[in-house]
């Protein structure tokens, strides 16, 4: 009779078990998912590889610029904005070869922003520095800041005007720093560059900058010769800009002239800075162009680095009204850098388990989330990419893994397949608004025969960075006046 009792309880206790689990298994949300067109992504590799802009006219040199009409201030302007392959064809025959090298490039630009808020968290000046010497092939050296030590770089270019009367000239946009400069004639030590150097005795409105005044006192490298300021700005890879520090006239097409823009003349220019004649800082210190125009704000929308389609970059535009808003965040010890108020990341609809304030800038200037343009890869701290990955791996089993890819430790072999679902990987913000990722955004193809990674990497810096791989597609809009950032998908 005891044995026929417990018989029962143990047969009570299972069935119990099996309906609680049942019920939790109801009440359990599925996993959110996103659809990856694998042969979509395949496609534009191959297409990446033999596009010829001289034959496509991708970038064309006529293309006119112009107003932003849908700007509420009445003051807004756009600019055409075009990927790094819409203007040179990639010297790479393979597509593997071709994400190795950006990737090395994006570990060099990442080690110098990183390196940037080190230095300035331990309140050391770059003048203070010694030099490194060390001896460089060309092939060896990388522009953590210009990406594009050869083609196939992801960076992004526009047309500026400089000089009076204007000559057009590629520029570099990139929002992780502030000084704009440009080759000078005469050249010391010129990189080849797709127009005319430019040649300030052609200009009437060129002005050198003297050593006494507010803009070369701003310069955080900088030097006296004749009374006249000189600059130089270095990168992290040994490259370097070195001139005259002047002011000129810079122009967007119908939008009109803007005198007196301080930016390098550059004189010795060393690195393989290929085919732009300089660099726009987009940055938050008082010697970006942002900061110099008095821009309300800015924003822009990054095509897909392997597409030759163009998109623009817009000033004073303002906020589009479907924005995933966050805060804009300053650092008291770098202003160059966006900082954007990231709470929170989930895989599937469900949140990756990190300590609170986990992604928060201390006084200290240490930790924080910035928005940049010239990296590619996403990076977080190891705690939170181990986090994010292991979520991911968990909620994506019947992906049939294969071996890491450079600094990619999560691929797969989807050369069977079409398209695929994969977990919904979103990014949250303070004030509880998220960005949704598209899946091309996180999942993305390393070579052309179906090996796809998952984009992000661990870093061990404080200093996490949102790269535009994971920005392609979106508009990003820096409210400088209000202190936001909006994130607007299929905005471009």
């Amino acid at each position: 009779m005891a044995t026929s009792l417990s018989s029962s309880k143990l047969s009570l206790f299972f069935l119990f078990s099996f309906l609680f689990a049942s019920t939790l298994a109801r009440n359990s949300p599925s996993p959110t998912t996103k659809i990856l067109d694998v042969l979509a992504s395949l496609k534009q590799t191959q297409h990446i590889l033999s596009f010829d802009p001289q034959i496509s006219n991708g970038f064309s040199k006529s293309q006119p610029l112009f107003f932003n009409s849908s700007s509420s201030s009445g003051s807004g302007f756009s600019i055409p904005l075009h990927s790094r392959g819409s203007l040179r064809k990639t010297h790479h025959v393979d597509y593997k070869n071709l994400v190795r090298s950006r990737l090395d490039r994006d570990s060099a630009r990442v080690n110098s922003l990183t390196t940037e808020v080190l230095l300035a968290v331990n309140g050391v000046r770059k003048t203070e520095l010694k030099p490194v010497v060390t001896e460089l092939e060309p092939e060896a050296l990388s522009t953590p800041v210009i990406s594009g030590t050869s083609q196939g770089s992801g960076e992004y270019f526009t047309r500026v005007g400089v000089g009076n009367p204007a000559k057009q000239f590629y520029m570099v946009l990139d929002t992780g720093s502030d000084v704009n400069w440009i080759q000078c004639e005469p050249c010391t030590d010129c990189y080849q560059q797709s127009d005319p150097i430019f040649d300030p005795s052609a200009s009437s409105t060129y002005s050198p900058v003297t050593c006494e005044s507010r803009q070369c006192s701003l310069l955080r490298q900088s030097a006296c010769r004749g009374g006249k300021c000189l600059y130089q700005v270095s990168y992290g890879d040994g490259s370097y800009t070195v001139g005259d520090f002047v002011t000129e006239t810079v122009s967007f097409g119908n939008s009109g002239d803007i005198k007196g823009v301080a930016l390098g003349c550059g004189h010795t220019n060393e690195g393989l800075f290929v085919a732009a004649a300089g660099l726009v800082g987009l940055g938050g210190g008082p010697l970006s162009l942002t900061s110099q125009i008095k821009a309300t704000s800015f924003s822009y929308c990054l095509v897909d680095r392997d597409s030759a389609g163009s998109s623009t970059l817009d000033f004073n535009s303002g906020l589009p009204a479907d924005s995933v808003v966050a805060p804009l965040i300053r650092s008291r010890k770098v202003d160059t850098f966006y900082y954007v108020g990231l709470t929170g990341l989930s895989v599937g609809g469900q949140p990756v388990q990190l300590p609170p304030g986990f992604f928060e800038l201390d006084q200290s200037g240490n930790g924080g989330v910035i928005v940049d343009c010239g990296t590619a890869i996403t990076r977080f701290q190891e705690e939170a990419y181990n986090a994010l990955r292991d979520a991911f791996v968990k909620l994506s089993p019947d992906l049939p893994t294969t071996g890491g890819v450079a600094l990619f430790d999560t691929c797969y072999n989807l050369a069977s397949r079409t398209s695929v679902k994969v977990p919904k990987v979103a990014f949250h913000f303070s004030g509880g608004m998220s960005l949704d990722l598209p899946a091309k955004n996180y999942l993305i193809p390393v070579d052309s025969s179906g090996t796809f990674c998952f984009a992000f990497a661990p870093t061990t810096s404080s200093l996490s960075i949102i790269g535009n791989v994971q920005q392609q597609g979106t508009r990003v809009s820096f409210d400088l006046a209000n202190n936001k950032v909006g994130f607007s998908p299929q905005k471009c």
